[in-house]
């Protein structure tokens, strides 16, 4: 994202995770009310989650789910979906169906379960000028995804999911102390989800931790892992609301004690915060900068330290539906080596035994192994402004390379679909759609890195992170936080 080009507005500084109070469901089986993240839910899912429990979460993250493209003979309007999540939000708080806990909190999260073990803490973490590089983006975006979600965030004024950090910790005291909460306190919440995971949820209230796990924070880095499109829309809403802010003080509509006040209100009618007036001169040069910002300063985070709990990154496929499985093999030809195969499995095994660059194309008849491109064309694919680390990832030379020189298509939400990890349901997708699937071997966490300090991002759908945090655990509302 660019600059907030608003240096007049404070913002925070460093790698802040600052407490909040934290909306959770009052239900027996907190599991029954929680889902993935939005956007790996399809339209069964939401079925099954929406018969697991009534007020299952997916009712304000994907409200009337899941048509995120308006058509004529939708029976919602756009707009109409986000008022209905803004209105369920507000029912549900209204109802007790969500409670507000009564202390701001960081909260611990722990993910446990076969060969899974993950804690972190969930916080709000503080929307820092991007030119300090605290929060390091490293896949593309796209305005359809921001846009959606902006609507979403601007009209229910709350944080619905986290998005997922993750930090260099070297097992520093934030970590011992999440490790330690874990062990020895009482959680909050436990629930066990249908994909065999235990998720437990532990507030920390006192100010001496926080404060010290600030400190331990302040100078790091943390990636983003998932939730660009989220993380993006913070920074859109951000800029937006600091923009209305100099608005009205520079025209005169709002006196500076006002400009830095939330109009924001919760349900009891309670100012959302409050700020000393500043002096009528320099409008926000005496008022202390913690005590200026405002919600939209700051983003619901998961901060996991990937020193003490590794990520788990898997591959993001693709399926393109208007493309034969025979042509896109025979288009390749002229500058891949192909190989064939009866079936989807003694493709995966040749795939998993190649070097990089290759994918494998799965359809309606078989399977085929893209190996060792033709060295010109590559090089004259990729861009000369790219590091060679970028031009050498998978997902670079399929963007890059194989849809718009080999098959002749962007890589658009329209032409090329995405399935996360299941190999099958590619296959599945391509055969239904007539289509062809790319199936890519994961990038290498390293990579990543090392493309995200660089300065670089990789293309769109290049990662997934895991595990993900579960939605509808804790939620943040911007009048109560």
């Amino acid at each position: 994202m660019p600059g907030m080009g608003i240096p007049e507005l404070p913002v925070p500084d460093g790698l802040v995770l600052r407490p909040f109070r934290g909306v959770r469901f009052a239900v027996e089986d907190p599991a029954k009310v929680t889902s993935p993240p939005y956007d790996l839910i399809n339209e069964a899912d939401v079925d099954a989650l929406l018969a697991s429990h009534p007020n299952n979460v997916v009712r304000l993250i994907l409200p009337c789910a899941p048509a995120p493209i308006p058509s004529p003979e939708s029976s919602v309007p756009l707009e109409g979906r986000y008022a209905e999540a803004r209105d369920t939000l507000r029912n549900w708080l209204d109802s007790g169906v969500l409670v507000a806990d009564a202390t701001p909190a960081l909260y611990v999260y722990e993910q446990s379960g076969p060969g899974v073990l993950q804690r972190g803490l969930i916080g709000d973490v503080g929307l820092a000028d991007p030119a300090q590089r605290v929060i390091l983006p490293h896949e593309d975006v796209m305005p359809g995804p921001i846009a959606d979600r902006l609507a979403l965030m601007s009209t229910t004024e709350a944080n619905l999911e986290p998005i997922f950090l993750l930090y260099n910790g070297e097992n520093g005291s934030t970590t011992h102390l999440v490790d330690e909460v874990a062990a020895k306190r009482a959680p909050l919440v436990t629930a066990n989800t249908e994909d065999g995971l235990t998720h437990r949820l532990w507030a920390i209230t006192d100010k001496s931790e926080i404060a010290a796990i600030n400190a331990d924070l302040r100078h790091r880095q943390a990636l983003i892992a998932d939730g660009h499109h989220r993380y993006a829309t913070y920074r859109v809403l951000q800029r937006q609301e600091h923009q209305a802010l100099l608005s009205h003080q520079e025209t005169g509509r709002q006196d500076p004690s006002s400009a830095v006040t939330s109009a924001r209100r919760e349900p009891t009618g309670r100012p959302a915060h409050r700020a000393e007036k500043p002096a009528a001169s320099s409008p926000y040069a005496d008022v202390d900068p913690q005590q200026a910002l405002g919600p939209w300063d700051f983003g619901l985070a998961l901060l996991v330290d990937s020193t003490a709990y590794p990520p788990d990154l898997k591959a993001i496929h693709r399926v393109i539906p208007s493309l034969p499985l025979p042509e896109a093999a025979a288009r390749a030809r002229g500058s891949w080596q192909v190989h064939d195969y009866d079936d989807l499995a003694q493709g995966l095994e040749a795939l998993e035994n190649a070097a990089e660059p290759a994918f494998l194309l799965a359809g309606e008849g078989g399977a085929h192994l893209l190996t060792d491109p033709d060295p010109v064309q590559l090089s004259l694919a990729m861009p000369d402004q790219r590091s060679d680390r970028w031009s050498s990832l998978n997902t670079s030379i399929l963007t890059e390379f194989v849809l718009p020189k080999v098959w002749g298509m962007e890589d658009d939400d329209q032409a090329v679909r995405i399935v996360h990890h299941d190999t099958e349901a590619a296959l599945r997708l391509a055969i239904r759609t007539g289509g062809t699937a790319v199936i890519l071997k994961p990038l290498m966490v390293d990579d990543v890195l090392a493309v995200a300090a660089g300065g670089e991002r990789v293309p769109r759908k290049s990662t997934s992170f895991g595990p993900k945090p579960r939605t509808g655990l804790v939620l943040r509302t911007f009048a109560i936080d």
